[in-house]
């Protein structure tokens, strides 16, 4: 099995490339959504929160992410913190996922900190999903519903794809002007025929 990641700054189109991976028969972890769910689910998660910021954290059993988001924000202590004990239990998860498809010759994960989150140490093959800096704003302000001013805060506050781009083994260009379906297709060529 080829474990495959796919990351790219917000706004990137990352999601519309693992849903054309999707359509090859290649499931796809999604670490934003499963990281939400855990989040709200794990025992552990939730001791381990409480434990650094306080039990007013959970309201109604489930995280209150806007009070998280004051704790972080800002404060890269409180950051790597909650990383790390959110990504440590998000990479078991995985793990799980992972060996429940053992019998797919490919499966992927989509992740906006695959490589900040130390992601890559766990997979085969790394994808990075560019796109204009404009071009990504627009799709973001369409798609999130926030001002261009908070879609460019969070793009400065990931890693940048000139650093993305040394650490991934595959570059896609989601400009437009090149075929997604092509470099994908290209890719998939690539990793399965080395």
């Amino acid at each position: 099995m080829i474990k495959l990641g796919v990351t790219g700054g917000i706004g990137s189109g990352k999601s519309v490339v693992c849903e054309i991976l999707r359509l090859h028969n290649i499931p796809v972890y999604d670490a934003d959504l499963e990281a939400k769910n855990l989040n709200d689910t794990s025992p552990i998660i939730r001791k381990k929160l409480i434990s650094a910021f306080g039990s007013e954290l959970y309201r109604n059993n489930k995280l209150d992410r806007q009070k998280l988001a004051h704790f972080i924000f800002n404060n890269e202590e409180n950051l790597r913190a909650a990383n790390s004990i959110i990504h440590t239990e998000l990479a078991k998860h995985f793990e799980k996922w992972t060996n429940q498809r053992k019998h797919y010759s490919i499966i992927a994960i989509d992740a906006a900190v695959l490589f900040e989150a130390g992601f890559q140490s766990m997979l085969d093959k790394t994808i990075v999903v560019l796109a204009p800096l404009e071009m990504r704003i627009e799709r973001a302000i369409k798609r999130d519903n926030l001002t261009k001013e908070q879609i460019t805060a969070r793009a400065n506050k990931q890693m940048s794809d000139e650093e993305k781009i040394k650490l991934a083994d595959f570059v896609i260009h989601n400009d437009g002007n090149h075929s997604l379906l092509e470099q994908i297709s290209q890719i998939l060529q690539a990793i399965s025929n080395p």
